[in-house]
């Protein structure tokens, strides 16, 4: 039997809010990864680090706070906490190595499409994996063609957001580049559950697993606590609205020791004037 999916039972309040948590999470990982080019080389694992898990757990939270509004009727949905977390570590670890990729080779080119990639299919993996976790009286079923759309809009839509990050323009860039991480991992999201086709078996045996309303508060808590402990680092970073360094990091100069010439002008300045009073002053008793 031929299950009815209503992906918004609350109406638009879930997927307004999911999309919000996905900007907020992409807000601070893109921001984080702009930092880490800023940054000497000690200090950038850190900041990419803090990016990959601040866009994956944004991730994570807009699937399942959308998912708070889908339902089947005629069965009820449970979730398996396991698999429901495991996607959690899924979605950061790959996005972690799409964006170490492209803080460490650069925004453009080969780099730029490989972590992109990489990227875009963490967010995919992420939703498959979470749709896994369901519980429910029957069989899910996807359509292969829309599946596979789903897929490309997140690549796609990853590969724009991490090279809107790598231009290192200032905050108000890295902003939008989040809202198009947002439209990737929400677009991506109602693709794929536009691709959902649920068959029921009509048996009387109840389904195993925890409730969405069981894994909302941990749900909201975790990340949302770990998402407002980045929002805070980043806010109190002091080049947070830079667009660009004040000085050229010494990395960039290969072979040049750092700040040689600006010594090396100083001294210039700072003697030659010495020696234009001394010549005056020589020439002074021949000219009496």
């Amino acid at each position: 039997m031929q299950g009815t999916i209503d992906g918004f039972s609350y109406g638009l309040v879930t997927p307004l809010v999911a999309y919000f948590m996905a900007c907020l999470g992409g807000a601070l990982g893109l921001r984080c990864t702009t930092r880490s080019m800023l940054v000497a080389q000690s200090w950038r694992p850190g900041w990419l680090a803090l990016g990959s898990a601040a866009i994956g757990s944004g991730i994570w939270t807009m699937h399942f706070v959308a998912m708070m509004g889908f339902t089947v009727r005629g069965t009820p949905i449970h979730y398996d906490k396991a698999m429901t977390f495991a996607s959690l570590a899924v979605a950061i670890i790959m996005v972690g190595i799409g964006i170490f990729i492209v803080g460490y080779r650069g925004a453009r080119g080969t780099a730029l499409f490989t972590g992109g990639t990489i990227t875009g299919l963490g967010i995919a993996s992420m939703h498959y994996l979470g749709m896994a976790s369901m519980s429910l009286d029957g069989r899910l079923e996807y359509n292969t063609v829309t599946v596979g759309i789903s897929v490309a809009i997140a690549m796609g839509a990853a590969t724009a957001a991490l090279w809107a990050a790598g231009q290192v323009r200032g905050f108000l860039w890295s902003v939008g580049a989040s809202l198009v991480m947002g439209l990737a991992v929400s677009g991506m999201h109602y693709t794929g559950m536009a691709a959902l086709s649920v068959h029921l078996h009509g048996s009387a045996e109840p389904t195993t697993g925890d409730s969405p309303a069981t894994l909302l508060a941990p749900m909201l808590i975790g990340p949302l606590a770990f998402l407002l402990l980045a929002g805070v680092v980043v806010m109190f970073d002091p080049l947070m609205v830079m667009g660009k360094p004040t000085v050229v990091p010494a990395e960039h100069k290969p072979g040049i020791p750092a700040h040689a010439h600006v010594r090396h002008s100083a001294h210039r300045l700072r003697f030659r004037p010495r020696r234009t009073v001394e010549h005056r002053g020589s020439r002074a008793p021949q000219n009496r």
